[in-house]
């Protein structure tokens, strides 16, 4: 499965929570935190990859926030051989 997400809908750590839930598919139980999302994104037991496009209007949007999704994403995929993650 290929999931691209669009930084440009993400403008707020709320709008990010609720857009990345929607695009991957997570639970309803989902905590809307980069803890919960790593939790996820770590349990994914088939090739998925997330491609991140237009970073830089996320960046602008959520700041240091945005780095630190950026992060989280990428040691998910660190962390599990099922997924990968790239950005542009």
């Amino acid at each position: 499965m290929v999931i691209q997400l669009d930084g440009r809908l993400m403008n707020s750590r709320s709008t990010a929570h609720n857009y990345l839930k929607q695009q991957l598919h997570l639970p309803e139980y989902y905590g809307r935190n980069l803890d919960a999302l790593f939790d996820l994104l770590t349990q994914i037991g088939s090739h998925t990859a997330i491609a991140l496009i237009h970073q830089e209007v996320m960046f602008e949007m959520l700041g240091s926030y945005g780095e630190i999704l950026i992060e989280t994403l990428e040691q998910a995929a660190d962390e599990n051989p099922y997924l990968t993650f790239s950005a542009q």
